[in-house]
């Protein structure tokens, strides 16, 4: 009887420790992946260039006289319309080589009228007689000579008139005053710049280009934003490139304009973005984590479905880096299609079996740069 008792609390101790064991980890179960279409395009090549906006009119005034500013009637950032006056040098100086030339004038005038006199009055005493054919002929060139003083003189009256007008600067074009270099009391010369007139309405982008980035920057497409508005962009053509890099930093000046007309506040800084693309290399766009390497060479994990598409075979492809992007890689080297395991590639073996899931996404490379 002690004996049977003891087989079957042994039995019941079996039944309970079973009981509370957990089951064993079914060997059917597969690791899920998260997988990418592969999909190849068009490489493009982006390149940034630190910009600013320029107007495509830009007039530097100055005086054609020199002399002293006695009034400046213009600030910068002012509104000028053509004609307009911007400043005045004082004309005293002027006004009287004005009147001395005027006097000198005069002085000719009558010259010439008392030679023509003279010359009239000899040429009737010569039909009698009275005087000489070569005192005629004297008094005729004396008079052509008046004449011709008198017309001299009278061309310094107006260039001593012309400088008077000079000691006003009048606006060439409307348009807004950008820059000043002169006060009142200033001592300016002639030809010296003193009113930068910018015309709004024509603003443009104006960029410097590297040596080594010229050709592809002439066959990019172009676009630009500003400073304040990173995030919107606009379309820009290229109007002008300079034919003659700078001396000192070596670059080609290039001025775009917006391809529909829009203003843009002068002087606000700008980012210039040249897209080109290369019609013979095609590459495909991967999430940085999905690259991983094989002896030490670059490569992704792919996966090969099976009949029924929800699991695969995950399988080591060595690839080819085109380039970076942020968060982003450039490869080459997979079947378009391909499905790439875009994370966990730690823990990828050969030939593991993994789960795909439901629907796979699909990679858009439109815009694929470097």
């Amino acid at each position: 009887m002690k004996r049977f008792v003891t087989a079957a609390s042994a039995a019941t101790l079996i039944t309970l420790l079973c009981a509370c064991s957990e089951p064993a980890p079914s060997t059917s179960a597969l690791r899920p992946v998260s997988t990418i279409a592969l999909h190849y395009d068009s490489l493009r090549n982006s390149h940034r260039y630190f910009a600013s906006v320029a107007s495509r009119y830009e007039v530097e005034q100055a005086f054609r006289i020199g002399g002293k500013v006695q009034e400046r009637k213009v600030d910068v950032g002012q509104v000028v319309n053509e004609g307009d006056v911007l400043a005045v040098l004082d004309d005293t100086d002027y006004l009287l080589a004005e009147e001395a030339a005027r006097q000198r004038l005069d002085a000719a005038k009558a010259a010439a009228w008392q030679a023509e006199a003279d010359w009239l009055r000899l040429k009737a005493l010569k039909k009698n007689g009275s005087v000489s054919a070569s005192h005629e002929e004297q008094a005729h060139s004396t008079l052509r000579t008046a004449r011709a003083a008198a017309q001299a003189e009278a061309r310094q009256f107006e260039l001593a008139r012309n400088q008077v007008n000079y000691t006003l600067l009048r606006a060439p074009i409307s348009g807004v005053v950008t820059a000043l270099r002169m006060e009142t009391g200033q001592v300016v010369a002639a030809g010296q710049a003193v009113i930068t007139i910018a015309n709004e309405g024509k603003p443009e982008v104006v960029a410097d280009i590297p040596e080594n980035r010229l050709a592809e920057f002439k066959a990019a497409r172009y676009k630009a934003s500003l400073a304040t508005e990173p995030d919107r962009y606009f379309d820009v053509e290229l109007r002008e490139l300079s034919a003659q890099a700078s001396a000192q930093t070596r670059t080609y000046r290039a001025r775009l304009k917006p391809v529909e007309p829009r203003q843009l506040p002068l002087g606000a800084t700008a980012t210039l973005i040249a897209e080109h693309t290369d019609g013979g290399a095609r590459v495909a766009t991967l999430p940085a984590t999905a690259l991983t390497q094989e002896q030490g060479a670059p490569a992704v994990w792919t996966v090969q479905q099976d009949g029924a598409g929800n699991s695969g075979v995950v399988k080591l492809v060595k690839v080819a880096i085109q380039g970076y992007r942020s968060d982003q890689v450039l490869i080459s080297g997979p079947a378009e299609g391909a499905l790439i395991v875009t994370a966990g590639v730690q823990k990828m073996a050969p030939g593991l079996k993994v789960a795909l899931p439901a629907s796979e996404s699909r990679i858009d490379s439109e815009e694929v740069t470097r």
